[in-house]
């Protein structure tokens, strides 16, 4: 494969490109904002983000990929002409292969939208990729052996764990409940708690900055701006580790009943090999403090959080460039 060939992650929270021979060029939140009466895109990523809560009526901020969906074809071929500029800056070269990370709860349309995306914009060759098989790829783990490894891979949008051996996924469940869900009881945990609100992108800077999954981790506390509801006044108060703890524990039970349902339907050798592996814990939720303490807790297995959590999908497509053989013996698309 050529050197300007891409790996994409196309995550709920984050889109992620991966250039072979380069590594990671594009770390970007995956939100659009669309100028309504021209019809036009006007910013992707931080950009776009930074408008939350501030547009006038005629822009509109779109998330491409809602809860492990991919809601709007369009756009997302828009995006993946976005990265193909910016890894061409100062380059002139022939049509790249892609590797795209695509949601596991994807349909058959869904895919085939963003394989012919993928086309129009100039890739020679679309390969797509679950999300948890190439964050275990990420995770450099040998997965085409017949050995059993756990991974759970907790998103933005969605929760998606999964049992995988000789270069497949033997058991798994998606569910659409994760970081974004968490951010949703941060904001009514508060609102009911203290008569105060605050909007999503508050709840989700809160919950990266403070949160932890664990109640002997050490409670950390942050001033946050927002409305007093008595008065309708901008106001502040201060938040700690506790509170989000307890707003987001509904979200983690759920997470966990989940893994453990699938651990109850792995077949028993894969389940012993999964006991002797650990669960290996991917995405950017995966950084809240005391989440693999809790889950290891909770299951029985001890798990390991990879470096850098939230690249690690983005990761597994570059390795899928850069080994062909790789690449022939997982189940791509």
């Amino acid at each position: 494969m050529a050197k300007h060939d891409l790996g994409i992650d196309l995550g709920t929270a984050t889109f992620v490109v991966y250039q072979r021979g380069v590594g990671i060029i594009i770390e970007e939140p995956s939100v659009v904002a669309i100028d309504a009466k021209k019809k036009k895109i006007i910013a992707i990523g931080t950009q776009a983000k930074e408008m939350i809560g501030k547009t006038p009526e005629q822009i509109k901020i779109i998330r491409p990929v809602q809860d492990g969906v991919i809601t709007n074809p369009e756009v997302i071929e828009e995006v993946l002409r976005y990265f193909l500029k910016n890894a061409k800056k100062g380059l002139s070269f022939s049509k790249p292969k892609l590797i795209i990370g695509i949601p596991a709860l994807t349909t058959d349309v869904e895919r085939r939208a963003v394989k012919e995306a993928a086309e129009r914009v100039g890739a020679s060759q679309v390969f797509l990729v679950s999300e948890p098989l190439a964050a275990a790829i990420g995770s450099e783990i040998d997965i085409t052996k017949p050995n059993g490894h756990m991974v759970i891979d907790i998103g933005g949008g969605t929760t998606d764990i999964a049992v995988i051996s000789l270069g497949g996924t033997v058991e798994s469940e998606s569910i659409k409940v994760a970081g974004e869900a968490m951010d949703d009881e941060i904001v009514k945990y508060i609102k009911k708690s203290y008569r105060f609100s605050i909007g999503t992108s508050t709840a989700e800077r809160i919950k990266k900055e403070i949160a932890k999954a664990y109640k002997d981790e050490e409670t950390i506390e942050i001033e946050v701006k927002g409305q007093d509801i008595k008065t309708g006044l901008p106001s502040s108060i201060k938040i700690n580790s506790d509170d989000i703890f307890e707003a987001i524990k509904p979200v983690l039970n759920e997470i966990i009943i989940k893994a453990k349902n699938v651990l109850e339907k792995t077949p028993p050798e894969l389940a012993a090999d999964v006991m002797n592996n650990g669960i290996i814990l991917v995405g950017g939720v995966s950084r809240i403090r005391g989440l693999d303490k809790l889950l290891k807790e909770k299951t029985g297995v001890n798990t390991i959080v990879t470096e850098d959590p939230h690249l690690t999908c983005a990761k597994g497509t570059g390795i899928l460039l850069e080994d062909i053989e790789l690449l022939s013996s997982v189940h791509v698309e």
